[in-house]
């Protein structure tokens, strides 16, 4: 008989909570169509169930050719530019952008109102491309400069001020790689701020999840392929324990476990659903022990 644990500590996080609370609450009050700008979490499944109650998903350009209605922002924020060109297309916005990346978002435009005239470089430690990094760009007028990896900082200038903030959901190790960079490289005298603007809900995420890895046989790592927060979880979780999958539905579990499985973990990243969970837990005992 194989035991089987959701770990309690995995699921949304607070943002996706309140981005899909919203569009819940939107979607019960009205048969109007209610649109959200681009995938409202990171898991495909997730949005296939909201998209069943009505929800449809639409990108930039959609956006742009929206006459009226209502647009749903999810927990990842938008650059000043979606919102200008909501008033000019007279689209009602239902703003559910996380009040972590909202922070953020301001203190990063703050940032660039009072330094644009010294030639201070504002640098972002995230994933380019992201929806949370475009938005943060955007407060920049899309100035600041977008950091992935150590390799990146030779775009910067070190004889000019610099100051570094982060994307929410980036790992905290690597952000104080780039600080420890970033100061060996700098010329004497030129100024250099950072700011661990990293969340807590994800960060915190990462020893409990650890702890939870090496406490089972095996560990299923349930995410989206699109999740940036589920890829450096099951990271953790695999050199916890290395005998750790990475899956996105039930269905990628077809064959039964080795003999010397006893335990099996079930976790997932912010953006994973606890149904979703349960559901592949369901599986597990399903192939596992139907025989038993």
């Amino acid at each position: 008989m194989v035991k089987v644990e959701i770990d309690k500590g995995s699921g949304f996080c607070f943002g996706v909570v309140n981005a899909i609370a919203n569009a819940e609450r939107e979607l019960n009050k009205s048969d109007e169509i209610l649109y959200c700008l681009g995938d409202i979490v990171h898991n495909s499944l997730e949005v296939e169930r909201l998209e069943q109650r009505g929800l449809q998903t639409i990108d930039h350009r959609g956006l742009e050719q929206l006459k009226g209605g209502k647009v749903l922002l999810r927990a990842h924020g938008e650059p000043p530019s979606t919102y200008q060109i909501a008033r000019k297309n007279e689209v009602e916005i239902i703003d559910a952008t996380c009040p972590v990346v909202l922070r953020l978002q301001h203190k990063i435009h703050k940032c660039y109102i009072e330094n644009r005239a010294h030639n201070t470089q504002l640098v972002i430690y995230g994933k380019r491309g992201h929806a949370e990094v475009n938005g943060l760009v955007g407060q920049t007028a899309g100035t600041a400069i977008v950091i992935e990896k150590i390799e990146d900082l030779d775009q910067l200038d070190y004889t000019h001020d610099i100051i570094l903030f982060s994307q929410t959901t980036k790992s905290l190790d690597g952000f104080k790689s780039v600080v420890t960079e970033i100061r060996e490289r700098l010329n004497e005298g030129v100024r250099f701020e950072f700011y661990d603007t990293i969340c807590r809900q994800v960060v915190n995420r990462l020893p409990n999840i650890k702890r939870f890895a090496s406490t089972h046989d095996w560990i299923y790592f349930v995410a989206g392929t699109k999740s940036s927060n589920g890829k450096i979880l099951f990271e953790e979780c695999r050199k916890a324990n290395p005998n750790t999958c990475f899956i996105s539905s039930p269905e990628e579990i077809t064959d039964p476990l080795p003999d010397f499985v006893h335990t099996v973990g079930v976790c997932g990243a912010t953006s994973t659903p606890k149904w979703l969970m349960e559901d592949v837990a369901t599986r597990i005992h399903l192939i596992n022990n139907m025989n038993q």
